[in-house]
């Protein structure tokens, strides 16, 4: 994703207008394809190497900010590591010992193990007159301190020690410096993807500064309904669904400065769940923003006609890891029952519930819907427990995160199962809740 300062906006009155990219240029294309280059052929190599080779590519010219932007979208596709091998403090802590006691002790006591000096005498892992005639350290001068020094004579020494050349020892001594890491990974995209993949960070970048978000889609399937509902609860969204057509939605969603805490992890969340959008053949996202430093009030416009497109596989599904363990933990725990992904949207009211699972009991054939709550503010959550109550026709049950601090008034109302959980729902309650839920016949 574009952090601030490579983000290339104009204002319009109120508005803020994106500087998106023609990604069928054929000279943004060959940028784009430079820079492509530029990361496969520095594999193996270090992020100073690649960052001075980007710095060449781009020369003095100060009007590149989409070249670094562009630059920025390769980095994040990038897997950089620091080189196994001795801790590089460690390293440091005895080259410069060593450098110390090169400088100080007589020629006759440095020995091969640098610094295992213990009352005057050595143990040197070779002969001594070996270890001169290699060494051919400088006399000493008046006072008995070499009158020059030797730096890779040092970095042999240690090297010694560790089965290392002086050139491994010198470039690990700070091979745990951002600079020094290795690119190892790199996840190829193609020029035009990752243009493309530039207009999507620009608008999302924007995303980020909303205070709230409204998404008008019309005339798209059930499964692409479903898929969308489902991306927004998956990314923890406040979203409230408004009917405006026989075919059209309109999406209601709270933005991250809305909220007292968790701002960025919300405005990450809320700029991840633009691709969703961007397959319908028709939508207009209105999007309230705090501007500038200054807070200043503005607002961001972006429809189908933009011509923004997600360069991968259909972004519809996605399913937080904190799920992915309870459905392992449940099937383990819960054999009575089989749990499966709840495909379904139901009507509740003038808005729409997609619950996460349908657990169905193996013996009885009957079945409770299962929803987690987790990332909800407070207001929104107790807003959605009262068209549950008012409007659901199946069992169900909640797991409710103990971080909601939801009114116990409110979950007692609903005269159903209330799970309480900290980190993950435990399988067995919710399966116990489940039973309780079909009038524990099961």
């Amino acid at each position: 994703m574009l952090t601030g300062p490579l983000v290339r906006v104009r204002y319009a009155r109120d508005r803020i207008v994106p500087y998106f990219i023609d990604a069928t240029n054929e000279e943004w294309l060959l940028i784009a394809e430079q820079l492509r280059d530029l990361f496969l052929a520095h594999r193996g190599r270090t992020r100073g190497e690649l960052e001075t080779a980007i710095d060449e590519l781009f020369g003095d010219d100060n009007d590149t900010l989409v070249q670094r932007g562009l630059a920025k979208l390769l980095e994040d596709r990038c897997g950089f590591t620091t080189a196994p091998g001795l801790p590089p403090e460690q390293l440091r802590q005895e080259v410069f010992k060593a450098a110390v006691e090169f400088r100080l002790a007589p020629p006759a006591i440095l020995g091969d193990s640098v610094g295992n000096v213990s009352d005057g005498q050595t143990q040197p892992s070779r002969t001594l007159p070996t270890l001169m005639g290699d060494m051919a350290p400088p006399r000493p001068g008046a006072q008995g301190v070499p009158s020059a020094f030797d730096r890779d004579e040092v970095l042999r020494r240690v090297g010694l020690r560790h089965g290392l050349t002086p050139e491994q020892t010198l470039q690990g001594l700070y091979a745990d410096l951002k600079s020094e890491q290795k690119l190892n990974e790199f996840e190829d995209i193609s020029p035009e993807h990752l243009l493309q993949r530039y207009n999507v960070a620009l608008a999302q970048a924007v995303l980020l500064k909303a205070i709230r978000v409204h998404v008008t889609i019309t005339g798209e399937s059930p499964q692409r309904w479903r898929s969308i509902l489902r991306r927004l609860k998956f990314h923890r969204l406040l979203c409230e669904v408004e009917r405006i057509s026989s075919d059209g939605y309109t999406l209601h969603l709270d933005g991250p400065l809305s909220l007292f805490s968790a701002t960025q992890k919300y405005g990450l969340q809320l700029a991840l769940f633009l691709p969703a959008v961007l397959p319908c053949n028709d939508f207009a996202l209105n999007a309230e923003l705090k501007w500038s430093a200054q807070k200043k009030d503005k607002r961001f416009l972006l429809t189908h006609k933009d011509g923004l497109i997600w360069p991968s596989s259909d972004p519809g599904q996605f399913v937080p890891v904190e799920l992915t363990l309870f459905v392992e933990s449940f099937k383990k725990r819960a054999t009575a029952w089989e749990l499966r992904e709840e495909t379904d949207v139901y009507q509740l009211g003038n808005v729409f519930w997609v619950p996460d699972f349908r657990l169905t009991h193996r013996a009885s054939g009957r079945s409770v819907l299962l929803e987690v709550m987790g990332f909800w503010r407070k207001r929104s959550a107790e807003k959605h427990l009262a068209f549950l109550k008012r409007y659901a026709k199946e069992p169900f049950v909640l797991a409710v995160s103990e971080q909601l601090h939801i009114d116990e008034t409110a979950l007692e109302s609903l005269s159903v199962g209330i799970a309480r959980f900290k980190h993950l729902p435990l399988a067995d309650e919710v399966a116990r809740l489940a039973e309780v839920a079909l009038g524990g016949t099961v």
